[in-house]
């Protein structure tokens, strides 16, 4: 098996932050650029900007307070240097909101101080990294994403914090499942290989299972969503909402020696001889994490629930709908258990939030944008809008304070897809209207609605017209129509490609920015390179046998299996000292593959013993069952060949598939 069946998968498991920093360019191939905006699009951002108040820089005050050093040139943020075309004005093709995001986002460069014995480092990657003082040495609270930008964080860290240099880091705390907050946690360990790993609950399952199914979609998807191969420049990438992007290196996982929160969702846990209190979130920004409070210092650690803007109920890679009542209620649950006390807030992106009051103004906000969404957008499929309206629909329902707040506006997450998700949360994908529930396949439909319209170049003639007049969304409805029809007609495709390009330039979501503007670029030259290549074996190893089999089942061609009938195999792991780890009955049937734990091997074709790091390096392809087999490191007993003829079902999948079509 390729390396690239199981490897790309995983990818996705940890969601965008893996995708991204796993490539070693995000460049294109060819040279290519964006065109200007034009003036409809100009006119349209001016207008926009008239609506901001940019006289509140209450946040670019909270970015920078509290600075103990800037960067040197050592641990000189690149990400930095990459977007140094971020100046003071607003250009015509960037939607002025999400340009203020990328200007603040660029002031974040080095270790700041949150309260007396707690530290930031900010600046080195999409995430931060908190330090806390303990007894008789540091607590580092998410590790960031890569093992090379925890390690020089961590090194320049100790060069300038003003207490305990000379302090080991004797434990480190994952606040939930998405790697750029466990990432860089081999880094850390490398330098402190005695340091005690705390994580949230049920979080090696979750970092491991979520998404693989999905996962080569999933990471085609989100080369659209986080524009790897987009350029960083007033054309192309200008944020990454959450920060300004992310740390290159290898992305690594040193599993909790103690998952908190197993017994309910309150737990107290003296750390190195510091108090913390953690309740469990799991559900809302991800499967599993928790925030933290500490009593003695009055301090709120939000994970990733709270950050200067609206995340994701819903991420445009694909992904479970995430719950916003619960998150909406779980912030609340904050506000009441810790809110009378608190007085300073941090979290895994953005800058801290002090002063009680202000604190709790910052946490009531974020409750009622999340709740909103909830409950708009449920009042609004209620009264019969359906899902393609009610992202639209929505916006009417937003308080005119809610708006005015930069910290709840849509730069990650949007108004209008939240509300979507919710939509398709409760009710589906179907809006009850008979003539969306079985239509024509897309390219059988695009055929006839070309052929309806008179012909493409009447199409394109009427499109030329909308787009003059700036009407960019009906114009890529209908050229997506000409396209799928006919592929290879450059006029409709050049023309598309256009109303995409103007459509991004005026999107204040980051992610819509990119999808628009990856989506023309591959109209205009193809698929680019950057896409991922290769997962982290540290993460993989985690996974358990039976998901393996459960992935492997994704790729089996039914058609092909079914006529090989039945083929059974137990699969018996054992651990690096020989013993039985875990025993799964597998059984190709009626062309499905199924798989079981068992507590011993059951009648079969075929029993295959196997160390679980060679079953992981024979799906990566570093080995072969025939090595394995040869060198004495599996056993395999009856049928020698039920391996191979399950084997022989899957396929390769592609992971350059369209999304436009090519032409």
């Amino acid at each position: 098996m390729k390396k690239s069946l199981i490897a790309i998968s995983m990818l996705t498991t940890l969601p965008f932050t893996v995708f991204a920093a796993q490539h070693q360019h995000d460049h294109i191939s060819v040279d290519y650029s964006g065109k200007p905006a034009t003036p409809v699009t100009a006119a349209h951002n001016a207008e926009v900007a008239k609506g901001l108040n940019f006289n509140d820089k209450t946040a670019f005050d909270r970015f920078s307070r509290n600075q103990i050093a800037e960067f040197d040139q050592v641990t000189a943020d690149i990400l930095r240097a990459e977007f140094s075309f971020i100046s003071e004005q607003f250009p015509d093709s960037v939607n002025p909101s999400l340009y203020r995001q990328a200007q603040l986002n660029m002031v974040p460069n080095g270790l700041y101080k949150v309260t007396d014995g707690i530290y930031q480092i900010r600046g080195t990657d999409l995430s931060n990294m908190t330090l806390i003082r303990g007894e008789t040495g540091w607590i580092v609270y998410d590790v960031l994403l890569t093992k090379e930008a925890a390690e020089q964080s961590l090194k320049f860290a100790f060069e300038h914090l003003p207490e305990g240099n000379n302090l080991p880091i004797v434990a480190m705390i994952y606040s939930h499942s998405h790697a750029d907050h466990f990432g860089g946690a081999r880094g850390v360990q490398n330098l402190y290989p005695d340091v005690k790993v705390y994580g949230s609950n049920n979080i090696t399952a979750e970092i491991v299972d979520e998404n693989v199914l999905a996962g080569n979609a999933m990471s085609r998807r989100a080369s659209y969503q986080y524009g790897v191969t987009l350029g960083k420049n007033n054309h192309g990438i200008i944020d990454a909402a959450l920060a300004k992007g992310l740390s290159k290196g290898e992305i690594t996982y040193v599993k909790p020696d103690y998952e908190i929160n197993q017994q309910g969702p309150w737990e107290t846990l003296v750390i190195d001889g510091l108090e913390m209190v953690f309740m469990d979130v799991s559900g809302t920004e991800a499967a599993s994490e928790m925030v933290t409070y500490i009593p003695s210092k009055k301090a709120l650690s939000t994970a990733e629930l709270t950050y200067d803007g609206m995340h994701n109920i819903y991420t445009l890679r694909g992904a479970k709908v995430r719950d916003a009542l619960k998150w909406s209620k779980n912030i609340n649950q904050m506000i009441s258990s810790f809110g009378q006390d608190v007085e300073v807030l941090f979290a895994s992106h953005s800058a801290p939030v002090w002063g009680n009051e202000q604190v709790n103004t910052y946490l009531k906000m974020q409750r009622d944008n999340y709740g909103l969404v909830h409950n708009q957008s449920l009042r609004l499929a209620n009264q019969g809008v359906v899902l393609q309206d009610i992202g639209n629909a929505i916006m009417n329902t937003i308080p005119q304070e809610v708006k005015q707040t930069w910290y709840t506006n849509g730069y990650h997450g949007t108004y209008s897809h939240n509300a979507k998700a919710v939509y398709n949360m409760y009710l589906g994908y179907f809006d009850m209207n008979p003539a969306n529930l079985n239509p024509l396949p897309t390219k059988k439909e695009s055929l006839k609605f070309v052929e309806y319209m008179g012909g493409a170049n009447k199409v394109v003639e009427k499109a030329q017209a909308d787009f003059n007049q700036g009407d960019y969304r009906f114009v890529a409805t209908v050229l997506n129509k000409v396209v799928m029809a006919e592929p290879s007609h450059q006029q409709a495709r050049d023309l598309l490609a256009d109303a995409y390009e103007q459509l991004g330039y005026q999107a204040e979501g980051a992610g819509w920015r990119n999808i628009y503007l990856t989506g023309a670029q591959e109209l205009r030259v193809g698929i680019q390179p950057g896409a991922p290549k290769s997962a982290s074996a540290d993460v993989l190893g985690e996974m358990d046998v039976t998901t393996l089999f459960d992935f492997l089942a994704v790729k089996v061609d039914s058609i092909a299996a079914a006529k090989l009938g039945n083929v059974s195999l137990n699969v018996v792991t054992k651990t690096k000292q020989g013993d039985v780890e875990t025993t799964i009955f597998v059984e190709l049937s009626h062309g499905n593959l199924n798989n079981i734990v068992v507590d011993s091997p059951q009648p079969a074709d075929a029993t295959l013993t196997i160390a679980k790091t060679d079953m992981v390096n024979m799906l990566l392809g570093k080995t072969s069952l025939k090595q394995l087999l040869q060198q004495g490191k599996a056993n395999m007993t009856g049928d020698k060949q039920a391996f191979g003829k399950i084997a022989s079902t899957l396929v390769q999948f592609n992971d350059q598939f369209e999304i436009v079509p090519l032409n």
